[in-house]
């Protein structure tokens, strides 16, 4: 069973919606127990970083994500929660991420040409940077769906990049933490196939 961290940010029901079109079991909750006693985390999340991180901590929710993880439950952070998974923001400020993954988000506006929009949003094509099994099913080019005008620049974690003016950091992995900076409930079937792949994984032992 798949667990959809409710915290109050993020498209909770279309992950559900997407995860129950494949097959999977999922519950969106924001009690603990169910997140302990889930094979899976799911990490969702749109808007502002300071915002989510005050709200998951408040919560008491990012304790067990992170020892959830480390303790090697499968753990996939979409969107803003991608970026939660790093060690910090620099979004209007520095903010504490939850510290899963080395490196911090950026401002995407001083690193792309002045003829592109922020947000970036709109579909792009994924860059394979190295194999990893969260992108079993997606061939290079496929394209998925992104919102967002904060990023993670390529690093060693980084398994998919995207191009919009610039680099940016599409897919991310550390042994079971991962992270899609897109939004794979938006992204067709690719998106599908790649919410497929995750479930697919088994908790590190």
């Amino acid at each position: 069973m798949i667990a959809i961290v409710d915290y109050g940010v993020g498209n909770l029901f279309s992950l559900k919606s997407s995860l129950n079109r494949i097959g999977a079991e999922a519950v969106v909750s924001g009690d603990a127990a169910v997140l302990k006693n889930a094979d899976m985390i799911l990490l969702p999340g749109v808007g502002a970083f300071e915002d989510a991180a005050k709200k998951l901590r408040d919560s008491g929710l990012a304790e067990v994500v992170i020892s959830e993880a480390k303790n090697g439950k499968p753990l996939l952070g979409i969107c803003l929660g991608m970026q939660l998974l790093f060690e910090k923001s620099m979004e209007y400020g520095e903010h504490a991420g939850l510290g899963l993954l080395k490196g911090s988000i950026e401002d995407l506006t001083p690193d792309i040409p002045s003829n592109l929009k922020v947000p970036h949003i709109g579909w792009n094509a994924l860059n394979i940077t190295r194999p990893h099994q969260l992108l079993k099913y997606v061939k290079e080019g496929d394209c998925v769906y992104f919102v967002h005008s904060f990023y993670a620049k390529p690093g060693a974690n980084t398994i998919a990049t995207a191009e919009y003016g610039t680099d940016v950091t599409a897919a991310v992995a550390d042994g079971n933490v991962m992270g899609c900076q897109f939004h794979p409930e938006k992204s067709g079937e690719v998106g599908l196939n790649i919410l497929r792949a995750f479930c697919e994984m088994e908790a590190a032992t």
